[in-house]
C-alpha cells in the first residue's frame, strides 16, 4: 500500500542510545545519511559515511547551537509532495535533496525540570529544532517516515531488517502518530512548567504511559490507567491489578502515607474506605489489632502497612483472602510465604511524591483542585471546652482525625489506643454515619468507653456529642465553624466530654 524506499535519513538525536543498529542498518541499504553535531561525530566513529547538514545548508550551527536544522532545503526535503510536480520542480531548482526518513530524540525538558536544574538550563532544554522535525515529518508521512523516540527504535529496526528499507502507509502513519503523540506531549510539559505558578484556569493532561486493564469498575466497562505504576511500586508477585484493585490502592497508599516515620501502623482497605487501622509496637501487633476491627470486611481487601512486613506478621497475612498487601520491604521469609497464594498482588511502595492536584470527570467536564496536603496536628488543635483531653486521648484525636481525612464523607471514626473500633462512611447524615459506627463497634465487641470520636466536618447540632457521649466517648475532634457551635460546646460541658477544634474541614467525596 503506497510503498516507499528509504535512500536518504536525517538524524539528529540527543541520546545515542539503541542508535548504533539502526545506522549500521541504513548503512548497509546503502541509505544517505544527512546529521548534524554530536550524531554526525557519532556515526562518523561507526565508520560509516555522513552528510554534515551544513553542506546542504550552506551555512553552519549558530547561536550556541540553537539553529542547525532551521533551514529551507531541510524543511522542504522534508515537507515536499512527491506526487507533486510543482514541489518536485521546486526540489529541483533550489538544489533541495529529499529525506526520506527522520530520526530525532528530543532534548530532555522532563527530565531536567525533575532533576531541580536552574530555570536557565530548563529553557535551553527546549527542543526548537527537533520538534519541528518531528512536525514536519509527521504531517508528511504520506512520503516520509518519522522515528521520533528511542523507545521506537527496536520496533523500527525491525522494519528495516524484515522489509528491507520499505515501508507501507500504513507503517509510516504508525509512526507519524507516536510521532504526535511525543511533539503533543513534550508542549503539554512545557506550558505545565510556565504555568505552574499561574491560576490561569487552563487544564492540561499528558500521560504517555497507558494500560488496557481487563475492564472498568464492572465487567461491561472498558478500564484504563495512564501513568508510571513501576516509578510508584515495584510489583513482585501476583495477577494483573484491575481498576477497582487500583483505586483501592491509591485509597491505601494516600492514608499510610500520613503515618510515614511513625510506629508499625497497619491498614486494612474495603472499597477506598478503612475497616481496619492500628498503630502498636511491632507490625505483627499492628495487623492483628486492625484485622479485629472487621474481621468480615478484612475478607478480599487491600493490606498496607508503613513498615517491613516480617516473617510472623506474613504467617498472619497468609490466613485471610486478600487482594493486594503493601509494604516498603519484605523479609525474604515472609516473602516466600504470602507468594504461597499466585494470585496476591505483593508491592513495594517506592519513594515518590504522589500529584499535587486531583482530577475527576464531572457533568462534560472536568473538577481540578489541590490535593488535600493539610494534616491536623497537636499545634492545631484549639480546646474549647472546660476540660481538656489527656495526652493519651489527644494521641487518639490526631491519629483518628488522620483516619477520618481519608475516610468517604458523611464520616464519624471511632478510635480508642490507635485502634479504630469503627467508622461510619459515606453517609447521608452525620447521625446516621455516627450511629452506624457505634453499632459497628458494638458488633465487634469494641468497649467505647473512654474512646475518642473524628469527624469530618462541624456539628450543626449537639444531637452526635449527645449520642457519643451516652456511648462512652469522652473526646471529641471536629473542624467547628457551625453557627450553633455553642450547643454542642455546652452539652460537652454539661457532660465532662473535652472537645477540640482544628479549624479544617476534610470532605472527602
Amino acid at each position: 500500500m503506497n510503498s516507499k524506499t528509504i535512500s536518504s535519513a536525517l538524524i539528529s538525536v540527543f541520546s545515542k542510545d539503541g542508535l548504533e543498529p539502526i545506522v549500521k542498518k541504513l548503512a548497509d541499504l546503502n541509505v544517505t545519511i544527512y546529521s548534524t553535531g554530536g550524531t554526525e561525530k557519532f556515526i562518523k566513529n561507526l565508520g560509516i559515511d555522513v552528510v554534515p547538514i551544513e553542506e546542504v545548508t550552506s551555512y553552519p550551527s549558530i547561536l550556541g547551537g540553537r539553529v542547525k536544522t532551521l533551514h529551507p532545503k531541510v524543511f522542504g526535503g522534508i515537507l515536499n509532495r512527491q506526487n507533486h510536480d510543482g514541489d518536485i520542480a521546486e526540489l529541483a531548482e533550489y538544489e533541495i535533496p529529499q529525506i526520506d526518513l527522520v530520526i530525532v530524540d528530543l532534548y530532555p525538558f522532563e527530565k531536567t525540570v525533575a532533576s531541580g536544574a536552574s530555570n536557565q538550563d530548563i529553557i535551553e532544554k527546549i527542543d526548537i529544532g527537533g520538534i519541528s522535525l518531528i512536525r514536519a515529518a509527521a504531517k508528511n508521512y504520506a512520503d516520509v517516515t518519522c522515528v521520533s523516540s528511542v523507545e521506537d527504535y527496536s520496533e523500527f529496526l525491525e522494519l528495516l531488517e524484515t522489509k528491507h528499507g520499505e515501508t507501507s502507509e500504513d507503517d509510516r502513519k504508525r509512526f507519524a502518530t507516536k510521532a504526535f503523540n511525543v511533539s503533543s506531549h513534550y508542549d503539554t510539559a512545557i506550558f505545565n512548567y510556565f504555568n505552574k505558578n499561574n491560576d490561569e484556569a487552563v487544564l492540561k493532561i499528558s500521560e504517555t504511559k497507558g494500560k488496557v486493564l481487563r475492564y472498568g469498575e464492572n465487567p461491561h466497562q472498558k478500564g484504563f490507567f495512564f501513568g508510571d505504576f513501576d516509578a510508584m511500586f515495584t510489583k513482585l508477585h501476583g495477577k494483573e491489578l484491575s481498576y477497582n484493585n487500583l483505586l483501592d490502592v491509591d485509597a491505601a497508599v494516600n492514608l499510610i502515607l500520613e503515618f510515614k516515620g511513625e510506629d508499625p501502623t497497619f491498614a486494612i482497605l474495603k472499597h477506598n474506605n478503612a475497616c481496619g487501622f492500628a498503630q502498636r509496637k511491632t507490625v505483627h501487633q499492628a495487623y492483628l489489632s486492625a484485622l479485629a476491627g472487621d474481621p468480615v470486611s478484612a475478607f478480599g481487601g487491600i493490606l498496607i502497612s508503613n513498615t517491613e512486613i516480617d516473617k510472623v506478621t506474613a504467617e498472619e497475612i497468609h490466613k485471610l483472602f486478600c487482594e493486594v498487601v503493601i509494604a516498603p520491604s519484605f523479609t525474604e521469609e515472609a516473602l516466600e510465604i504470602l507468594k504461597g497464594k499466585k494470585k496476591r498482588i505483593l508491592l513495594i511502595l517506592n519513594d515518590v511524591d504522589l500529584p499535587k492536584t486531583t482530577v475527576r470527570t464531572c457533568l462534560n467536564g472536568v473538577l481540578v483542585q489541590d490535593r488535600d496536603a493539610k494534616t491536623d496536628t497537636l499545634e492545631d488543635l484549639k480546646t474549647v471546652t472546660n476540660s481538656s483531653p489527656t495526652q493519651n486521648e489527644l494521641e487518639d484525636l490526631i491519629f483518628a482525625s488522620k483516619l477520618c481525612k481519608h475516610t468517604k464523607s458523611n464520616t464519624i471514626v471511632l478510635v480508642k489506643n490507635k485502634q479504630l473500633c469503627a467508622s461510619g462512611t459515606g453517609q447521608t447524615s452525620r447521625v446516621d454515619a455516627l450511629n452506624q459506627a457505634i453499632h459497628k463497634a458494638k458488633t465487634f465487641y469494641f468497649d467505647l468507653e473512654g474512646a475518642v470520636m473524628a469527624s469530618d466536618a462541624f456539628f450543626p447540632f449537639p444531637d452526635c456529642v449527645e449520642i457519643a457521649h451516652k456511648a462512652g466517648i469522652t473526646a471529641v475532634i471536629q473542624p467547628g465553624g457551625s453557627i450553633k457551635d455553642e450547643l454542642s460546646i455546652i452539652y460537652c460541658d454539661e457532660n465532662d466530654v473535652a472537645m477540640v477544634f482544628t479549624g479544617t474541614r476534610h470532605f472527602k467525596h
